[in-house]
């Protein structure tokens, strides 16, 4: 499947699968560049994420797994600038808190970030999954800071808990 993309420079779908169990809402991947290859054909990739989708139907008649899928982008009003600064903010925190490295990333906060930020987030899959289902970024947005608001309380006092042993905590923060 990645070589048939290669070759004919066109996206994949990435679905999020746990066990038997697969999520109905997914992205296309592009291929931005071959990192390795190696002697029995396999590949290390880097993509990019592009467009969400949702799927209506599977197909098995390849080696791979195919869908039908309908696209979609977001519905109704997006985040406002203020929510976006509080957001980013309170992601850079929760990663400094953590003792977390803080990944260099420029974020243009006239424009939709909860993607860029969930991405850098060392947090549960399953979260992940459902910014990704979301299709509103206002509501994406508000997911993520309701989680650095309850996530950084901790961190906090895990911290303070370390200090006080002279150790480091990282307790408290879903590290996957």
């Amino acid at each position: 499947m990645v070589g048939e993309c290669l070759q004919e420079d066109k996206p994949f779908g990435v679905v999020r699968a746990d066990g038997e169990k697969m999520a109905i809402v997914g992205c296309t991947a592009k291929i931005v560049r071959v990192v390795e290859s190696y002697a029995d054909g396999r590949m290390d990739i880097l993509c990019e994420g592009m467009r969400r989708f949702e799927i209506e139907g599977l197909d098995e008649s390849r080696k791979f797994l195919q869908a039908d899928v309908e696209f979609f982008e977001d519905e109704g009003a997006g985040s406002t600038r203020p929510d976006r600064e509080d957001c980013a903010a309170l992601h850079f925190a929760t990663l400094q808190m953590a003792g977390l490295e803080l990944p260099a990333m420029h974020l243009d906060l006239n424009a939709p970030v909860a993607f860029q930020l969930a991405d850098a987030l060392p947090s549960d899959l399953a979260f992940k999954q459902q910014l990704l289902a979301s299709r509103s970024d206002a509501e994406r947005t508000t997911r993520l800071r309701e989680f650095y608001n309850e996530v950084l309380p901790r961190l906090q006092s895990g911290n303070s808990d370390a200090r006080r042993v002279g150790g480091t905590a990282r307790g408290g923060f879903p590290l996957h």
